[in-house]
């Protein structure tokens, strides 16, 4: 089953780290892709633009909107997302107890249903 770990943070998060702290994180982070990987559960990860990069597309009467933003109400917004392929959502869980960015933001798990259709 893949599961896919978005993780959360805001600037003050972001932008308190000191880069040595910065930087330990990241080969933490690293460390646990370079296991998960050999584990065979891990699929990928990317980073996300910084916010004001995103823009929205809604549909109006069949055209079209496309608005900067997404200027969300909530304080934290996604930083990252991991794609993992693990036996149980017990399992997806514990992989993302672990992730280094937990321990200053969240990461919240969630269920990829199947590219064709809406089986779990």
């Amino acid at each position: 089953m893949k599961y896919l770990l978005l993780i959360y943070g805001n600037e003050e998060i972001f932008g308190s780290f000191p880069e040595e702290e910065f930087q330990k994180v990241i080969g933490e982070t690293n460390a646990l892709q370079a296991e998960l990987r050999a584990s065979g559960e891990w699929i990928g990860a990317y980073g996300v633009a910084d916010q004001v990069m995103a823009k929205t597309v809604r549909l109006r009467d069949g055209v079209p909107v496309v608005t900067d933003g997404p200027y969300l109400e909530a304080k934290e917004y996604i930083g990252s997302l991991d794609i993992i392929d693990c036996e149980s959502l017990e399992r997806a869980l514990e992989i993302a107890a672990r992730v280094p960015w937990a321990r200053y933001g969240e990461v919240e798990v969630r269920p990829l249903m199947a590219e064709a259709g809406t089986e779990m």
